[in-house]
């Protein structure tokens, strides 16, 4: 959401909710009072409910808010902290308005009592116990959605038996409670699946307070009846004939039983709790199992730790994305209708002995003419880990707009990051590209870069990445100095590699060895050549680090965790919604450079009225300054010895002041990659939508294609690593002894007498 974009806040008090039985939409009836209020992200929670409550007259601490997702009049949601009204107002950017519902928390509970259940992740701000009892009796049919996952025992009330069709719970919990109570209605009721079946039976019997068990439970016909002995409560449900549909076929709703089915301690079936979390990330995909804990406690006074949270997570989240397993059976698929859709782009795959997965690559059309039409000939090279449930690392290969904007040219999914795998993908990279221009790689030099990039770029200048130069320097000199000492080797190392000339490159390295000889040692140990802009020989514009791409790497951590097949269609769709906003923004540009660049040039153009121009020798100008400093500009070969020129494709002040001298036009020499046209060429060519997945399994299968099964890696356990960009000045600093002033221990461990 933009910074700026406001939303109009339409909001009502004094009505109430009636559910229309057909289709289980909500409406807002009565008259009552309205109020429009402009919200944004700057609005904060606090704010909005004091002026809600001096115009409706009501308390800022008893005033219940809620709202309705854009689209969906089934589910309110509720808004108890800043958190949810954030996200109220990110959801209705788009439609610019939101209806908010005012309400007195005392009568929040009369009158919602047909709601579905909130998507909220903050619904009812209570606690306490609610007895929920298990849709599986001990004859359960084996069904996955049915399997007791986890066991939870609460102590019931102290309370006399009552009928069964009455469930005793603490007040608080009564909304959450209520809101399944018609979940089923009777006869002729009809539902997509027997799981959905199953699930509204569960959440009914949760409801109306009894236990239940089968009589039949297949793929053909359920039949369900009370728990209680001669208690006449049945159900039958069955598959529609000629269709997918399930309908209740017979149902008798009297209850005679009381509550004496109910025992002290319960089972919460992992469906049970799976069907709960659905709903809910559909609206919050980042749901944390924490936030799932404390919310089914609150809610349903259900106490789950943070295994269990998080196992009902993820089988919820693969009912909703779909199968792990079965997205690599679709690749073969995805891959051609890429291909198909997207003419001239380049998906493949490879697999192992055994048919698993081994690698896939993918370069949109888009991508591959955008680099050869208006890029730099400039490409990063990174790579990011996948936390997927068969993990695997993402190669990614970028390029820098004339904006510096991120350009992703082509990415590929591999098993680990070795010289094998970087090998392949950039064969597939020089293949796809089919370039005569000699690229510049900014890329790490670890991990058998170092070895790939001259093995399939011949003439091609690799860069390092000064991120990971920093990380090694410090690595193979920790311990040898003290925290500061190495602070101030940092900032050194950082002098060496921007110096411009051999002169401050020769300076800082003098600077360094006045801290410690070997790390002036180390410096000239690393191969300056590959990163020092005095030394480097290719054409990076300026830029140092590989991790370029950050943009990408957001992607990827909203994406990783997606069956394979929904991951890369993630990737296109943000790709292809980046290219389409660039294209939109680009056609109100009317000067030569793009923004940014025409600005830099402008200071340069202000910069060069001050200095002086000598009468040239051949293509040589001398360029005096007022601080008696001269500059020497070689005009036919676009550079100076400040060596800025050659570093950004901008001509300097001093160039600057030599083409005015010869009444030429600063534009005409600058890097044509930094030019309006170059961006648009760039972003001329458009990714087009690939059909959905889902629908193309459903049609009859393609001939020939290859069967690809998981790759046999899982997830380890524990909480996974994410890829972290950090400052690159930060340098954690290490123990100090008191006692004998060593690094890397304490007086305690001290071993000096």
């Amino acid at each position: 959401m933009a910074t700026n974009n406001k939303v109009i806040a339409i909001c009502r008090s004094g009505g109430e909710f009636i559910t229309n039985k057909d289709d289980g939409l909500l409406s807002y009836s009565g008259s009552g009072d309205a109020f429009a209020i402009d919200v944004d992200h700057n609005t904060s929670m606090s704010d909005f409910k004091t002026e809600l409550a001096e115009y409706f007259g009501l308390g800022v601490e008893t005033m219940m808010l809620k709202y309705f997702l854009p689209g969906n009049k089934k589910t309110l949601i509720t808004i108890s902290k800043d958190k949810d009204f954030m996200r109220m107002v990110k959801f209705s950017a788009d439609a610019g308005t939101v209806e908010v519902f005012v309400m007195p928390q005392e009568s929040g509970v009369v009158n919602v009592s047909n709601m579905p259940a909130s998507r909220s992740s903050r619904t009812t701000a209570s606690e306490g116990v609610v007895p929920v009892i298990t849709a599986a009796g001990e004859d359960d049919a084996v069904d996955e959605d049915m399997t007791n996952d986890f066991q939870i025992d609460l102590a019931m009330p102290d309370e006399s038996p009552l009928p069964c069709n009455f469930v005793l719970v603490d007040q608080k919990h009564h909304t959450a409670i209520q809101q399944w109570e018609n979940v089923i209605t009777g006869v002729d009721q009809r539902f997509n699946s027997f799981i959905e079946f199953r699930d509204a039976l569960h959440k009914y019997s949760v409801a109306h307070g009894f236990a239940y068990k089968y009589k039949k439970n297949d793929s053909h016909r359920v039949s369900v009846k009370c728990k209680a002995q001669g208690c006449p409560w049945r159900i039958t449900a069955a598959r529609l004939s000629t269709t997918q549909l399930i309908c209740i076929k017979k149902m008798n709703p009297r209850h005679t039983c009381e509550r004496a089915v109910i025992k002290p301690g319960y089972r919460a079936t992992r469906g049970w709790v799976r069907t709960i979390l659905k709903e809910k990330l559909k609206a919050f995909p980042d749901y944390k199992p924490k936030d799932i804990a404390e919310d089914i406690k609150r809610e349903y006074g259900i106490q789950l730790n943070y295994s269990q949270a998080w196992r009902a997570k993820e089988v919820a989240r693969e009912q909703l994305q779909g199968s792990y397993k079965e997205a690599y059976s679709q690749l073969p698929l995805l891959c051609e209708k890429i291909k198909e859709t997207n003419p001239g782009s380049i998906a493949t795959f490879v697999t192992k002995e055994d048919s698993s997965f081994h690698r896939l690559f993918i370069s949109f059309y888009a991508s591959i003419s955008g680099f050869k039409q208006g890029s730099r000939p400039l490409l990063f090279l990174d790579n990011a880990v996948l936390n997927s449930k068969y993990q695997g690392v993402m190669l990614i290969a970028t390029a820098a707009d004339a904006e510096d904007g991120i350009f992703p040219v082509a990415f590929a999914i591999v098993d680990a990051e070795t010289e094998e795998n970087w090998l392949w993908f950039l064969e597939l990279l020089k293949s796809a590209l089919s370039e005569s221009r000699r690229i510049t790689f900014v890329a790490d030099f670890q991990n058998g870069l170092k070895n790939a990039i001259p093995q399939v770029f011949e003439d091609a200048h690799h860069a390092y990445c000064l991120r990971q130069l920093a990380e090694k320097m410090n690595t193979d000199l920790k311990g040898q100095f003290s925290h500061e000492a190495r602070r101030y080797m940092l900032n050194d190392f950082y002098s060496v590699a921007y110096a411009t000339t051999p002169e401050g490159y020769c300076s800082a390295l003098e600077s360094m060895k006045n801290i410690s000889p070997d790390a002036c040692t180390w410096i000239t140990d690393n191969e300056p050549h590959h990163w020092a802009n005095a030394l480097f020989q290719g054409e990076r514009y300026n830029q140092m680090y590989s991790t370029f791409g950050l943009e990408f790497y957001s992607w990827v951590s909203e994406a990783h965790e997606f069956p394979i097949t929904q991951m890369i269609d993630e990737f296109r769709a943000k790709m292809m919604q980046s290219i389409y906003t660039r294209q939109v923004q680009s056609r109100d540009w009317v000067t030569t450079l793009t923004p940014t660049n025409e600005e830099k040039l402008q200071k340069e153009i202000g910069l060069a009225q001050t200095l002086q121009v000598s009468s040239p020798e051949g293509s040589l100008f001398q360029v005096h300054a007022g601080d008696s400093s001269v500059n020497v500009v070689d005009i036919d070969q676009c550079d100076c010895d400040c060596k800025i020129w050659r570093l950004t494709g901008l001509p300097c002040s001093h160039a600057v002041a030599v083409i005015m001298c010869i009444e030429k036009s600063p534009y005409e020499y600058c890097s044509r990659y930094l030019t309006v046209e170059s961006h648009r060429l760039m972003y001329a060519e458009s990714i087009q939508p690939v059909p959905n997945m889902d629908r193309m399994m459903l049609e009859e299968p393609v001939e020939g294609l290859v069967a690809v099964t998981p790759p046999p890696t899982r997830r380890t356990p524990g909480r996974p690593k994410m890829k972290r960009v950090e400052p690159l000045d930060m340098i954690k600093r290490q123990l100090q002894c008191s006692k004998c002033k060593g690094l890397g221990h304490n007086k305690k461990t001290c071993k000096a007498d």
